[in-house]
């Protein structure tokens, strides 16, 4: 175990949510749904990420991925989306596949975010640290994406001497750590803060969403089941409100639940949690996604209910004296 960067309290925390892709019973997708999702993240104050691992980037198209973008475009009107550049199972020099993608998404007025693939997965530094260099060449931005083989079997996260080299490369301005440890994210955090504070280390770690308290910004999938808690417990944060760790608690406890194994299957998860919310009227997966079982639904409705409550007191007195201090937290 490393040592532990310092709390950062009342920062403004920079919340990336990704986009559940919702399915109607027959399987075909519900873009209308989605569409309204997406339009939900940016209600809340959040940023919406499409093409990701929760909308199923790996079970859609090429084309369905490209009409997702072009929908995303044409919803956004200036405002700000990421969207994955998904290269697996083309064919083709890697860079030049993470060039175009990432050039589609700019193009598209969205920020590119560079899925692992199996044709990188055991490069080397500087392969990798050339790979981003190229890409940063067709892009003026982009981001970077760490994340752990129980999402994907193509999954890749970095060593810690090419994290700190890639941060040399100026185009990319952030990247999703998704190795659901605590530590090796603590580790990003103390390198970030020492060569390149203006980097954003966005977690991934679904099951240790409180690490925003140590510098991390984040892009979930867990924020997709309620946008609006999330961005509640943001604004405590900033607030300096206690609040913050009691609706934390709850979306940890949500977390917990939903990303147990087999990880894959929160997406289901996310889709009945949304359906008991009144938010999609459908809560199928992708035909060929993983499945969680209905016994579970008791035990997301009450998690739905507080979670309700605690957003709904904390939007009703967000602007009274705060309660507590989380500056006294600070060692």
């Amino acid at each position: 175990m490393h040592s532990i960067p310092p709390l950062r309290p009342r920062r403004s925390i920079d919340g990336i949510s990704a986009v559940l892709l919702p399915f109607h019973a027959d399987g075909r997708p519900d873009r209308d749904t989605w569409a309204a999702l997406v339009e939900r993240t940016w209600a809340a104050g959040l940023t919406p990420a499409v093409n990701m691992d929760t909308g199923y980037a790996n079970l859609l198209t090429p084309t369905e991925r490209a009409e997702f973008l072009a929908e995303a475009s044409r919803l956004a009107q200036g405002r700000r989306f990421v969207a994955g550049a998904y290269i697996e199972g083309l064919t083709g020099d890697p860079a030049s596949l993470y060039a175009r993608e990432a050039a589609a998404i700019h193009s598209a007025g969205g920020i590119p975010i560079l899925f692992p693939c199996s044709a990188t997965q055991h490069w080397d530094r500087a392969q990798t640290v050339a790979l981003f260099r190229a890409v940063g060449q067709a892009v003026p931005r982009f981001l970077g994406f760490e994340l752990g083989t129980m999402f994907v079997p193509f999954g890749r996260i970095w060593d810690l001497d090419t994290f700190r080299a890639l941060l040399e490369v100026p185009q990319l301005v952030g990247a999703k750590h998704s190795s659901l440890s605590r530590d090796l994210e603590w580790q990003r955090l103390t390198v970030r803060d020492a060569v390149r504070p203006d980097f954003c280390v966005y977690t991934g770690n679904d099951l240790a969403i409180d690490l925003v308290q140590w510098g991390s910004d984040y892009l979930l999938g867990l924020s997709a089941f309620h946008v609006e808690a999330f961005a509640a417990r943001d604004r405590a944060w900033a607030l300096g409100d206690g609040r913050f760790f009691e609706l934390n608690d709850w979306l940890q406890y949500l977390g917990m639940i939903a990303f147990r194994a087999p990880v894959p299957a929160y997406k289901h998860t996310c889709a009945q949690f949304l359906k008991l919310r009144g938010v999609i009227p459908c809560d199928a997966p992708h035909p060929r996604g993983a499945r969680r079982p209905d016994s579970d639904l008791p035990l997301l409705a009450d998690i739905a209910a507080r979670l309700e409550s605690l957003t709904n007191e904390f939007a009703q007195g967000s602007n009274s004296s705060p309660s507590g201090d989380i500056r006294q937290k600070t060692p």
